[in-house]
């Protein structure tokens, strides 16, 4: 059988047609400095505290065992940071990052169901381990920042009953 072949449509010949823009040209073409105005995504600020909050807790002491530490599944937890202390103490981390300290600061950001979330996730990390160490939950709030950028370091920050 042959393809009957249908004579183009106008539109379809003027979209073939048209020609592409020119595209700008790029700032080294022109002279200019490439300046980028884009601010970082809450992501990027958020792994930039994390990488802040490790390097402090490193400087005190602790070893880093785990990074960002996820549960499988849907609905799980995830700990930001797992180290150990000098005496073999386990201390899971949440990181929390804000510019401003309004509505309590970052510290205050750790809610009920955060914390759920990280005991669930501290439970599962803890199966592998055949005897249970000391487990303590930190908070480590980054306020702030360029110069004016503080790290608060909030040891035990809430009870861990029944881990």
């Amino acid at each position: 059988m042959s393809e009957i072949l249908k004579p183009a449509t106008d539109a379809a010949t003027k979209a073939a047609e048209t020609k592409p823009r020119p595209a700008k040209p790029a700032p080294a073409a022109t002279g200019q400095k490439a300046q980028s105005t884009k601010a970082p995504s809450t992501k990027e600020r958020g792994a930039a505290a994390e990488a802040l909050a490790l390097a402090f807790l490193q400087r005190q002491g602790l070893r880093l065992l785990v990074r960002n530490f996820r549960t499988p599944g849907r609905g799980g937890g995830e700990i930001d940071l797992i180290l150990r202390e000098r005496d073999g103490t386990l201390v899971f981390v949440e990181v929390r990052q804000r510019r401003q300290r309004s509505h309590g600061g970052a510290a205050a950001s750790v809610s009920a169901l955060k914390q759920r979330r990280l005991l669930f996730a501290a439970r599962h990390y803890l199966l592998r381990w055949a005897q249970l160490p000391p487990c303590r939950f930190d908070v480590v709030a980054v306020q702030g920042e360029g110069e004016a950028l503080e790290i608060e370091w909030l040891r035990a920050a809430f009870n861990a009953d029944g881990l």
